[in-house]
């Protein structure tokens, strides 16, 4: 069985539980995440995302 989840949702669950479990103040991911929207917006997203990708990928493996 294979399941599909976009990044932004298992993200989304990471934050979700750091709040919960450890403590973060949601104030902290607010400021990270507005840290990550603006940095998406500067000449480094093109290679964030590159990146990104090219690690997903090494998780998944290849399905050629």
């Amino acid at each position: 069985m294979t399941v599909s989840l976009p990044l932004v949702v298992v993200l989304g669950f990471f934050a979700w539980g750091a709040v919960k479990f450890l403590g973060v103040r949601t104030w902290i991911v607010v400021l990270i995440a507005l840290f990550g929207f603006w940095l998406s917006h500067t000449f480094m997203a093109p290679a964030i995302e590159s990146g990104t990708r090219s690690s997903v990928d090494i998780v998944n493996g290849s399905h050629d």
